[in-house]
């Protein structure tokens, strides 16, 4: 399992560090702005957002919370350094027009990342692999299945995602939060870390209304298939 989210996430390397855009040098928003005719001050503050307060069940709900809460924090970085490797792998092959090259760039990128993040790769649980392939189809808009069916091909996706199935994971995984409960946990967490800036933000592809997902609920958490796995799993230990 741990082996085929590397192989996906290495796909989406690119061997020079792209150059960030210059911050404007005046933010207006953040700004103090003087009205020059009149004995006021203006000040312009950043928009607060407030989501509805959890409700949790017990003290036992809240801890496996916060244990999928690290959870959805291991797996959300290297959801956005794919998006940002595949927006920059796309880029330098829209401008190399051989097929041969394409290939072997694709090759060499991957043989560079693979030194660079397999020992951290190799480190995600199930339930954050599980994590991770949700979060690439809301970072890059499509499933990792299709990445990969784009970039090598239809039959190298079809193999790596039997391969995953194996471990009870999709390569076709979709990202889901409006009726799957799994990924409105991941979003609820990943608006909250945003608000108190403990996720750096990343414009995601797919295109959901997130903060309203997450608000509708009003804050009603549902940990309950944790709970069962668990048990199964003590259950399984004791025998």
């Amino acid at each position: 399992m741990k082996s085929i989210l590397i192989l996906y996430v290495l796909l989406f390397g690119l061997v020079a560090n792209s150059q960030t855009k210059e911050e404007d040098f005046l933010q207006l928003e953040n700004s103090y702005n003087y009205l020059q005719e009149a004995d006021s001050l203006m000040i312009h503050l950043n928009e607060v957002s407030i989501l509805p307060k959890h409700k949790f069940k017990s003290t036992i709900d809240l801890r496996y919370y916060m244990w999928f809460k690290r959870k959805v924090h291991r797996a959300y970085p290297y959801a956005v350094l794919a998006a940002k490797r595949l927006d920059s792998l796309n880029l330098r092959l829209e401008k190399i027009k051989s097929k041969r090259k394409k290939r072997r760039y694709i090759k060499t990128v991957q043989e560079y990342l693979e030194e660079e993040l397999t020992s951290r790769l190799k480190k995600l649980t199930r339930t954050e692999g599980r994590i991770l392939l949700k979060l690439i189809h809301r970072q890059t808009g499509r499933t990792a299945f299709n990445n990969i069916k784009s970039l090598r091909s239809g039959w190298k996706a079809f193999w790596y995602n039997t391969t995953a199935n194996l471990f009870k994971l999709s390569l076709k995984s979709k990202y889901k939060p409006e009726t799957e409960n799994e990924d409105y946990l991941i979003e609820d967490v990943i608006q909250r870390s945003l608000i108190n800036e403990s996720l750096v933000y990343q414009e995601p592809k797919l295109n959901k209304p997130y903060r309203h997902i997450v608000s509708e609920r009003k804050g009603t958490i549902d940990v309950s298939f944790y709970k069962k796995m668990f048990g199964r799993s003590r259950g399984r230990k004791k025998k």
